[in-house]
């Protein structure tokens, strides 16, 4: 099999001009690059566009079953050695099953144990990855040892031992996810040798000649009801507005998976050549799944994909799919139309129509278990028109075909192009994710008829902290984490609160909250002007501690008044830290964290270079207040903010703008 391999250059630490060893078993393509003292091991796949060059540290050591994917580069430097398996030297050692995937770069002294994953442009260097270990996309490893078993989550940097020791273990779907990818390129593997075989692939070619000469081909004048006219409508529509037309197809085990395979692209511009050549696909592809998608030629984008084809035979039943009108009208027993006929939750029903008064685009993404938990969510279709009963309707049929699914409902701002909320509005098994937690209207309606008094499942604190970033034009969104996620600070975004007053913003984070049951949840204040963080709140953890608190109720007077706070029985005032900061104080006081400022001038603010004040030891209220204060007054025309500081995990839990020039 041709490939471009050579010896190693001859170096003043080296003269042996050692060749690569390949096995006859593997898969090498031509566009890869292998140099040097390299052991490639039985049924390995090196894909295009692969460096593997041994000619500085040497040798290397690829283990069976293992595959090197597309972009990938091996390396190692002169000095450092690891011990492989066979208690052998190695500048690099790769065990057996593993996966190098896109564009990673593992660089010596390195060991990558059995049945490892490595994801996307992740660094190993200097390092010591264990048996069965999964490390997702853009991470950094660099001078550790990490255990057998262990998981690295995307955008990771693990440079001391310390945060090795303290990744978690992988799950069972983690595990089921890596051995998945090694079948897929192994049944690469198989096909690329069987293509460069002429007894593998000259009877396979045959019979595709033969099919072709007995009209099997794509020799279709037109449709034979084999589309609903549901879709043929959709594909005129599509081609109207001058979208092409694409299609993918998968059999039940990718379709589990998500891996889809592209079709021929379809390049006509005639609608009935279009759902010709869709027909012929769903002919071809019979017993397996078919979608179809329509493609934006100017923004180079997928819109609107479809399923057009199950397994079973059975013509789909569609629904509004492609942004572009066909949504049904939802409908009771007798025909009439209905407000919300729908098995949506109030809170959803009530998002629906305030995204539709904002004149927001309606979309919809969904997920399996394994996607949901690394966030690699599928694109749905976007629901059209103005008019909520027929995009609720659309919503509830989608749904219900993927209702084993995670499902969140997407707002989009056609004008800044940008989204404005995700609520996850389904999860396998459970049709109201989003429980009833008494806000949207009915929290509303008390705040307006109570005037500053107002209901609310959330903390005194949270409802201050809402005011305030309210009051100085801050946005305010969510941040949220699971266990794993929270250990290693990946914080996972939530929606942005849309809401234009409090009373809203108070609302939607209830409703949010009940949507991230069991995780950590924090607020997040942002400066639109400075594009930047102002407020990083933790308002939420899995075991309660720091959650919620239950109802309770906030008064907040139309005067300004000087905040009242107490010490031990001592009632003192303050003139200068607002209501909000003190419940601020007592709250980082009471989870046990320590409390600090840092100040800044209009430019440094500009900058983000904020300068570090003083630490405050105390412990107390009594005397954390009286030296904010100080602070306060000795920087008098800057920027203040207070600091709370988390001291077992060294970081930040809170930033907080508490005084302005």
């Amino acid at each position: 099999m041709p490939h471009r391999k050579q010896p190693a250059p001859p170096t003043p630490w080296s003269k042996n001009l050692a060749q690569p060893k390949v096995d006859d078993t593997a898969y090498v393509h031509s566009f890869s690059n292998i140099i040097g003292d390299v052991h490639v091991g039985a049924n390995v796949l090196v894909a295009p566009g692969t460096s593997i060059r041994a000619d500085e540290g040497t040798p290397f050591f690829i283990g069976a079953g293992t595959n090197i994917q597309d972009g990938v580069v091996i390396h190692g430097l002169e000095q450092g050695r690891v011990i492989g398996d066979d208690q052998r030297d190695y500048s690099v050692w790769i065990g057996k099953n593993a996966s190098i995937t896109h564009k990673a770069l593992v660089h010596g002294p390195c060991y990558i144990g059995d049945d490892c994953f490595i994801g996307f442009r992740s660094t190993v260097f200097n390092a010591r990855i264990g048996e069965g270990c999964i490390v997702m996309l853009h991470a950094l490893i660099q001078d550790v040892e990490i255990a057998p078993g262990k998981y690295v989550p995307s955008g990771a940097i693990i440079t001391n031992q310390q945060q090795a020791d303290r990744l978690p273990d992988v799950l069972p779907d983690d595990i089921e996810f890596a051995h998945h990818v090694v079948g897929i390129n192994e049944s690469l593997r198989q096909g690329y040798l069987c293509a460069s075989n002429n007894s593998c692939i000259n009877p396979i070619r045959n019979e595709m000649n033969i099919n072709h000469r007995n009209g099997k081909g794509n020799q279709y004048s037109g449709g034979n009801g084999k589309l609903t006219p549901e879709i043929v409508a959709q594909v005129k529509q599509l081609v109207s507005q001058g979208y092409h037309v694409g299609t993918e197809h998968a059999d039940t085990r990718r379709f589990k998976t998500g891996s889809w395979k592209t079709c021929t692209p379809i390049e006509s511009s005639n609608s009935s050549e279009v759902v010709a050549a869709l027909e012929a696909c769903i002919e071809e592809h019979a017993g397996e799944y078919v979608r179809m998608f329509g493609i934006d030629p100017k923004a180079k984008r997928r819109i609107s994909p479809t399923m057009i084809q199950r397994p079973d035979g059975k013509k789909v039943a569609q629904k509004s799919t492609t942004g572009n009108g066909f949504a049904p009208v939802a409908t009771g027993r007798e025909g009439t139309t209905t407000s919300n006929g729908t098995g949506l939750t109030p809170e959803v029903v009530n998002q629906v129509n305030s995204l539709l008064s904002q004149r927001c685009n309606i979309g919809t993404e969904y997920a399996n278990e394994r996607r949901f938990k690394t966030s690699s969510w599928q694109n749905g279709p976007t629901i059209s028109g103005t008019n909520s009963t027929q995009v609720l309707a659309a919503l509830e049929e989608f749904l219900a075909e993927h209702s084993s699914e995670y499902v969140r409902l997407i707002g989009v701002d056609p004008s800044v192009r940008r989204r404005v909320a995700e609520i996850l509005i389904q999860k396998p098994g459970d049709r109201s994710v989003q429980k009833s937690v008494g806000t949207s209207s009915n929290y509303q309606a008390s705040a307006s008829s109570q005037g500053n008094a107002v209901n609310t499942g959330l903390s005194p604190e949270v409802v201050e902290q809402v005011r305030s970033l309210f009051s100085q034009g801050y946005r305010i969104t969510l941040e949220h984490a699971n266990e794993r996620r929270f250990k290693t600070s990946s914080w996972m975004s939530g929606a942005p609160i849309s809401a234009t007053n409090d009373s809203q913003a108070i609302a939607e984070l209830e409703q949010a909250l009940a949507g991230y049951s069991g995780e950590y949840v924090r607020l997040i204040g942002v400066d639109t002007n400075a594009k930047r963080r102002v407020l990083e709140s933790l308002i939420q953890q899995p075991n309660g501690k720091g959650e919620k608190s239950a109802p309770s109720k906030v008064v907040v007077n139309n005067t300004p008044k000087s905040p009242v706070y107490s010490s031990q029985g001592a009632t003192m005032t303050t003139q200068k830290l607002s209501q909000e900061v003190v419940e601020q104080v007592r709250s980082l006081i009471a989870g046990g964290y320590k409390i600090g400022t840092e100040y800044a001038d209009k430019r440094r603010f500009r900058t983000g270079s904020w300068n570090t004040d003083s630490q405050i030891d105390a412990k107390r209220e009594a005397d954390v207040f009286p030296v904010l204060e100080a602070s306060l007054a000795e920087h008098e025309g800057e920027y203040v903010r207070l600091i709370g500081i988390d001291p077992q995990a060294k970081r930040r839990v809170l930033e907080m703008i508490i005084q302005r020039p």
